[in-house]
């Protein structure tokens, strides 16, 4: 349900059912009720719409402008009645006095798109802030572009940062001890040797104990370090972790966590980290890997040793045809690319990491003439829209 509250002039020809039938319309193509609330339910609602019904509604707006004014109002109109020139006169007010919105005006499903998409960015931003994200170790030595500003990410969304000493994080893998659940039951039925996954599980326990220690929303690990200390990888644990709810990313990458935390909470959908890997210009195709991904991304994977090292256990999951978004953000959230995509079949290729796809995409300059580092972010779905809203919102 989507609430909105109502202005209009009384001195108008608008009528009751001509505003129903309206947002009936609009309901329909919402998927969801639109529904008439009070000033003061609009008021408390994380995400509600201003619906200007007629002209003749601007001194109504003011009536209300003191308790709204220090939120995005959203202004919907049908273009009856002069209600379109009575929000551009709306509009122009709030722009000329610290406030700020939209008007969301013209043909009803993509009106729709709108609103989805704009209430999704608003209440992303409300579950964003007050998290936590953290690294485990510093990031790996070869990410020399991949800095952050934990600074100006509190700033802009309230999240905050934990930085985690290496050294607690062996430690804890030291104890062999992880919670038994549906992932790692899922995990053992997989062929491959046993000691392996026990000590890669290890790695899931500690991780898992150091989320809960400092109540981290995200976290990534300088994973290399494992490979010479407890000889494993952090693969599988990033791969539960994930399956989890928990953002898990490599080699202590933090805008690629950030991303993760971001374009999960925006989007709803699981997060694959991956390195872009081929690109075909002639095909315009692009094949992206990474040892790890949330396990239930996947209809089925299986376990396979960690590619760089020949190590540990990683995941080698298959993905089926469907639209997808590629989205990445810089570590102070000044810059991000989101570009949607279609994942395409793929022969799986010894000489990359261990779980590929390969994607359908329709311009490759971002990536060769002004990448933000390395590591991006692939989820289901057509989402550049909202991450469009999300950072530009910021």
């Amino acid at each position: 349900m989507i609430d909105f509250y109502r202005i209009k002039s009384p001195l108008t020809q608008i009528t009751e059912k001509n505003m129903a039938d309206y947002t009936a319309e609009l309901s329909k193509a919402l998927g969801e009720e639109l529904k008439n609330v009070d000033i003061d339910t609009y008021v408390k609602d994380e995400f509600a719409l201003l619906y200007v019904a007629s002209g003749g509604s601007e001194g109504f707006f003011l009536e209300i402008f003191d308790q709204i004014k220090d939120r995005p109002c959203y202004i919907l109109t049908s273009g009856d009645s002069n209600s379109l020139a009575a929000s551009m006169e709306i509009l122009s007010y709030l722009n000329t006095h610290g406030g700020s919105g939209e008007i969301i005006h013209g043909d009803v499903n993509k009106v729709a798109k709108r609103i989805l998409s704009l209430r999704n960015t608003t209440l992303a931003k409300k579950k964003l802030a007050g998290k936590k994200y953290g690294c485990i170790g510093k990031s790996s030595n070869w990410l020399i572009a991949s800095s952050f500003d934990p600074k100006a990410v509190e700033e802009k969304t309230g999240m905050s940062f934990v930085d985690i000493d290496i050294n607690e994080l062996i430690e804890e893998i030291n104890k062999n001890q992880y919670e038994e659940n549906e992932y790692t039951a899922l995990i053992k039925t997989k062929s491959f040797d046993a000691k392996e996954v026990e000590k890669a599980l290890y790695v899931y326990g500690a991780c898992k104990r150091l989320c809960n220690k400092y109540d981290l929303s995200a976290v990534s690990v300088r994973c290399f370090d494992l490979l010479d200390t407890v000889c494993t990888t952090g693969c599988l644990a990033l791969a539960i972790l994930n399956a989890e709810g928990i953002y898990a990313g490599c080699e202590g990458d933090i805008p690629a966590l950030l991303t993760m935390l971001i374009a999960g909470t925006v989007t709803g959908e699981r997060c694959f980290l991956c390195n872009p890997s081929r690109f075909d210009t002639k095909d315009m195709t692009a094949v992206f890997a990474h040892c790890t991904l949330p396990i239930d991304m996947v209809n089925d994977f299986v376990l396979n040793t960690h590619f760089e090292s020949g190590i540990g256990v990683a995941i080698q999951g298959t993905f089926e045809n469907q639209p997808c978004t590629v989205i990445k953000c810089s570590g102070s959230l000044d810059r991000y690319h989101a570009q949607e995509g279609e994942i395409i079949p793929h022969e799986f290729s010894n000489m990359l990491c261990r779980t590929q796809i390969k994607l359908k995409l329709d311009d490759f300059s971002y990536f060769l003439t002004n990448p933000i580092n390395n590591h991006h972010i692939i989820c289901f779905g057509k989402h550049e829209a909202e991450i469009k809203d999300f950072f530009e919102s910021l």
